[in-house]
């Protein structure tokens, strides 16, 4: 089945701009063309596009997808390069996770404390609320 690229546009959350730049810097394989000239997707680039928005969208940068889809164009000598480059990307992936894991956390630290002092603030306007371990003095 072949795509047109308002078809694509409209289904799968990605600009003509964008499509016609990967096209363009060698990041989609190459896409045929209608007898208008227009653009058409068959599934294999469907499913490539969908791929790069997954990487793109997990933080590996352009360059990095190229040169993954270029090694996938070299045939299976290269199955071992694109399996490590996709284990190392997913490390990436794991640390910001951590990370903003960690991030989440202090913020429903702060969060619950807010919630903690809420009535106090309520019932009393010079209350001292205490934020990060210090006190925080209503000066009016």
């Amino acid at each position: 089945m072949l795509y047109s690229m308002k078809y694509v546009v409209e289904n799968f959350n990605i600009s003509a701009k964008t499509l016609r730049f990967y096209e363009e810097q060698g990041i989609l394989p190459t896409i045929s063309r209608d007898e208008k000239g227009h653009r058409v997707y068959n599934e294999q680039q469907i499913d490539w596009l969908s791929f790069i928005r997954c990487l793109k969208e997990t933080g590996m940068p352009l360059s990095k997808i190229k040169e993954y889809k270029e090694l996938y164009e070299s045939g299976n000598s290269t199955f071992l390069q694109r399996e490590e480059m996709l284990i190392q990307h997913k490390l990436e992936v794991q640390k910001k996770i951590d990370e903003s894991l960690k991030h989440l956390e202090e913020i429903n630290y702060k969060i619950a404390m807010y919630e903690l002092q809420k009535e106090e603030v309520g019932k009393n306007p010079n209350y001292n609320f205490k934020c990060h371990g210090l006190e925080i003095k209503n000066v009016n």
